[in-house]
């Protein structure tokens, strides 16, 4: 069995289903604490993805989140589903990054990795929709890339058979590794998270974590009995193997001229709230004379027709 070293890019994304009228601020950026947290939905058809080849082939599986300290539910959530290792890459000089400036961090991490046979992303997350950080990713890291992929057919020999959506079909593609590929929600569904899994990985956490739990828990110690206790319990922790990498925009050597909002050309001009308001409704008989009738209307304003 060769084996691959396959990196899953995955993103904690606002639930889009419950948005108020907070989600947004007056800047243009997304009110992250307004809005519960969710695994975004193809990001976790990628994870699944990787998953498979590594079971198929060999390998390990890296999961690697941008985002403030709460993205480790994620991570948590991709361990418990079979991730060999979780990376947080977390820095409050990176806030408010566009696709550009995301894609620029991401590709940092990746290239901290070092070997790396398989780059797997979602096509796109829900809270943007723009599905640009991928290409932007490959064109980064100088990689080929396959977009919509459903189906990952075959590894060997140093190349990679997909099977992509082409909206009315799909086409079967090849490409030489390293690559990345965007899933698209058409790609098989992620297993379910294994209990034992689980129940060891929902104690897994990252020094951000758990400097903000003693905080929390020491109110009255100085910042050295802090650090000391943030010390020994990452210790403990990676001992047991539930320690969650921390990356600063430091440690994977980002260029800050190319990170958070100095390094973001997207510009949010204004913001505008839309409210639907009905204006009165129309009682329709349920008979034949009825309908004909609404039909005759409908195709008089143009409705239809």
């Amino acid at each position: 069995m060769v084996g691959y070293n396959c990196v899953v890019l995955v993103k904690q994304v606002p639930d889009t289903k419950r948005i108020t009228g907070d989600a947004m601020k007056e800047d243009g950026t997304v009110n992250r604490a307004a809005l519960p947290g969710i695994f975004n939905p193809e990001d976790l058809h990628a994870l699944e993805m990787a998953l498979g080849v590594r079971d198929r082939c060999g390998g390990t599986v890296t999961a690697v989140v941008m985002g403030p300290p709460a993205a480790c539910e994620v991570l948590r959530d991709c361990l418990g589903r079979g991730a060999d290792r979780a990376i947080l890459v977390t820095d409050r000089k990176a806030a408010a990054s566009d696709t550009l400036a995301t894609s620029y961090i991401l590709s940092c991490a990746v290239r901290k990795l070092g070997d790396v046979d398989l780059v797997f992303c979602g096509r796109q997350a829900i809270d943007g929709d723009t599905a640009q950080v991928g290409p932007q990713l490959a064109e980064k890291l100088d990689l080929p890339q396959i977009t919509y992929a459903e189906s990952v057919e075959a590894v060997a020999d140093g190349t990679i058979t997909v099977r992509r959506n082409v909206g009315n079909g799909y086409e079967v593609v090849r490409a030489a590794l390293p690559v990345l590929l965007t899933a698209t929600d058409t790609a098989a569904a992620a297993r379910p998270p294994a209990v034992r899994k689980v129940m060891k990985s929902k104690k897994a956490r990252a020094r951000v974590e758990l400097a903000a739990a003693i905080a929390e828990a020491m109110p009255d110690a100085d910042e050295a009995a802090r650090a000391a206790e943030v010390d020994r319990r990452a210790a403990d922790l990676a001992g047991r193997g539930l320690l969650i990498d921390q990356w600063s925009l430091a440690d994977i050597d980002a260029d800050l001229a190319w990170c958070g909002r100095d390094g973001s050309p997207t510009k949010v001009h204004r913001i505008q709230a839309v409210v639907l308001t009905g204006k009165g409704h129309k009682t329709v008989e349920p008979t034949d004379e009825g309908l004909a009738a609404l039909v005759g209307e409908l195709i008089e304003d143009h409705t239809i027709g």
